[in-house]
């Protein structure tokens, strides 16, 4: 096997020119660890956030910093006192945010327990697409918000990595769902089972139900808009982004901030919906690690709108 890999990697907080793609070593896996040749990996908003220093009060960063949330390949070697994963097997894995290893790579060494096997009808690009995103999704629906059949639900930001998969599940669920996004992505929400679109580029809605749970995933201004919309004793589900100011009391419904943490199990059954139809991954585009500044840059400036950019190390 190759001693020397390609790794995206900064060594500062800056702007996306931080980002240089070099020749490192590759690591070694431990004890209770696998690496993985990343066939796939997924560029994600807390990745640029955390490169231009937005989040230092979240994340203390070890430098040089190879990026990347989530990443899909396939096993090369085993650490000791690892026996449910070999060589060869296809895999989804996660790295933890403020670790220095990230999957923008073409190696990475994983700890086995955020490493979960992917089913054969799943691809790499679509695991990487559904890893961080679904993990998002699936704890804010199944276990924050425990949606129900017949509830009205509204996503905010319905046609992003994140709400789609929201969508999609909450549809899943038999909930009465409506979503927000660019007027240009309507018919593309209607298609992953919104009920109802509203543009938020467009004319304010009104004839919108009171909604039992509005999730919202956008913060500050956004996160305001949503208690006139929640039915009294409705449930908002917020997703750490722009700042909020909890108004729950004034309006008479629940807040709740939905804890997301890396997850096997729930790793698994995200993709294990996949590999049944039921969740269809969203992919935005597709680019070669050279351009992940790129990636970086079109993600900082809202020109991804729908599903997950996928690098190829």
């Amino acid at each position: 096997m190759a001693t020397m890999m390609r790794a995206a990697r900064y060594v500062q907080h800056g702007s996306p020119e931080v980002i240089s793609v070099d020749q490192v070593p590759v690591p070694e896996p431990g004890k209770g660890q696998v690496l993985v040749e990343i066939a796939a990996a997924g560029v994600a908003p807390l990745d640029w956030k955390m490169r231009a220093g937005l989040l230092q009060q979240h994340f203390t960063l070890s430098f040089p910093k190879i990026p990347g949330r989530d990443g899909a390949g396939r096993v090369v070697a085993c650490g000791p006192g690892i026996s449910r994963l070999a060589p060869g097997d296809r895999v989804a894995v996660m790295a933890p945010p403020a670790g220095q290893a990230g999957t923008s790579a073409q190696f990475m060494v994983a700890d086995a327990d955020l490493v979960v096997p992917l089913p054969d009808k799943l691809g790499f690009d679509a695991a990487a697409a559904l890893i961080n995103a679904g993990l998002s999704a699936w704890i804010a629906v199944m276990r924050t918000a425990q949606v129900q059949r017949g509830q009205k639900v509204l996503v905010q930001s319905g046609a992003g990595a994140v709400g789609g998969l929201m969508v999609q599940l909450c549809a899943h669920l038999g909930a009465e769902v409506t979503a927000t996004c660019r007027a240009t992505n309507a018919d593309y929400v209607r298609g992953l089972g919104a009920k109802r679109v509203v543009a938020y580029d467009g004319p304010p809605a009104t004839d919108l139900p009171p909604q039992d749970v509005v999730f919202d995933l956008m913060g500050g201004a956004v996160h305001d808009a949503c208690y006139p919309m929640l039915a009294p004793g409705g449930h908002l589900v917020w997703l750490t982004a722009a700042p909020i100011t909890d108004r729950g009391a004034d309006h008479g419904v629940r807040v709740t901030r939905a804890m997301i943490t890396d997850d096997a199990a729930v790793v698994a059954e995200v993709l294990a919906l996949a590999a049944h139809g039921v969740l269809k991954p969203q992919i935005a585009d597709v680019l070669p690690l050279d351009q992940i500044a790129e990636a970086h840059r079109r993600l900082a400036a809202g020109e991804v709108t729908r599903g997950r950019l996928i690098l190829r190390p």
